[in-house]
């Protein structure tokens, strides 16, 4: 099946640090990411996901003010 992600990144080079955080995550939780994986499995995957892109946001800004 041909890859249908849309997603553009607008950092170039971002792309290799999100699968890496992906990737990181997924061992963490011991999910095995693919087709065959429960939307339950990687939506844990991605919410850990967000949750760590805020708080990367959240650290950068807050230096930022400093």
């Amino acid at each position: 099946m041909a890859d249908r992600n849309n997603n553009k990144l607008l950092v170039p080079g971002a792309e290799d640090a999100v699968d890496s955080m992906k990737n990181e995550i997924a061992n963490e939780f011991d999910v095995e990411l693919g087709a065959d994986t429960t939307a339950r499995d990687n939506g844990k995957v991605g919410g850990e996901m967000v949750k760590r892109m805020i708080q990367i946001a959240e650290e950068t800004m807050a230096n930022r003010r400093q």
